[in-house]
Parts: C-alpha cells; sequence; structure tokens
C-alpha cells in the first residue's frame, strides 16, 4: 500500500472485548494504525514497544483533539492486550490480529512471522495519508501528532 491509497477496511478485536472496524471512522474521524510485533517479547524488541507506547501515551490527548482515533494491532490474543493495557495504563485501544492477516496486509511480517512496526495515518476520507516505516520511538507520538495537524490544516 501507498500513500493517497485507500485504506482497506478490517475488523479486529480489542482488549476492551469490543470489535474494531475501520470503515466505521469513515466520515468521521482520522485514524492512527501503530503495529507492532508483539508483548512482552524478550530484550530489545520488547523495551521498544514500551518505549514507543511511552510515546504515544505522552502525545496521546493531543493526538485525540485533532478529530482521531489511535489503535494499536499486533497478532498477540485479546487476553494478552488487556493484560498490557491494564499493567502500563495504555488509554488507547489495543486490536488482537491473531490470524494475521490485517498485519500482513498492512505492515507486512518479519522472518519470525512477526508483524514489521510501522504506523498508517489514515484520513476521515478513508485515505492513507502517511506511513511511517522507519520509528524513532522516542519520538513517535510527536511524529504521528505533527501529522494529524497537517491533515488539519490542509483541510481547513
Amino acid at each position: 500500500m501507498q500513500e493517497s491509497e485507500p485504506a482497506p477496511n478490517f475488523e479486529l478485536g480489542a482488549h476492551d472485548g469490543s470489535m474494531v472496524s475501520l470503515s466505521s471512522f469513515k466520515g468521521k474521524k482520522n485514524v492512527v494504525l501503530c503495529f507492532y510485533p508483539k508483548n512482552h517479547l524478550f530484550a530489545c524488541p520488547s523495551k521498544k514497544v514500551f518505549k514507543m507506547a511511552q510515546s504515544v501515551i505522552a502525545s496521546y490527548d493531543d493526538i485525540v483533539s485533532t478529530d482521531s482515533v489511535l489503535f494499536a494491532i499486533s497478532i498477540d490474543t485479546v487476553e494478552s492486550q488487556k493484560k498490557f493495557v491494564d499493567e502500563y495504563g495504555v488509554p488507547y485501544k489495543h486490536l488482537s490480529d491473531t490470524k494475521k492477516d490485517t498485519c500482513r496486509l498492512y505492515a507486512g511480517l518479519n522472518i519470525a512471522g512477526l508483524p514489521k512496526r510501522c504506523t498508517y495515518i489514515i484520513d476521515k476520507n478513508g485515505l492513507i495519508r502517511k506511513i511511517f516505516r522507519d520509528i524513532s520511538v522516542e519520538s513517535h507520538g510527536k511524529e504521528i501528532l505533527q501529522t494529524l495537524r497537517q491533515i488539519a490544516e490542509s483541510s481547513v
């Protein structure tokens, strides 16, 4: 997928037991999709997941103030997502893609079969406006916010 293309719809279960469908936000909200490999991995990747979550959490209130919703997506089960969200006090929904269909379509999978770390920003019209593939985990929340502000300014 490329920027300016329509984002394919998906429906995934969230850590709170709800179902989230991308199409339900069309015409209503910008959508941020943060793909990451897995919760509670050993060593470095686990630290990256937590650092990225901290960066996004620090900017979360500003992100949602841009008329946007944000979701984190991995191949973890709903139960594992709930445990991660509760453990770290994450304010946004974590979606479970145990079949790997959405992760494969959007992020792609690495050699170990885990989703690659990337973020998609989709505007209210359902178009992909930005894809982050090389993510600086410490500043990613600010990068997301800057892009959403640019989208808001261009739609005025």
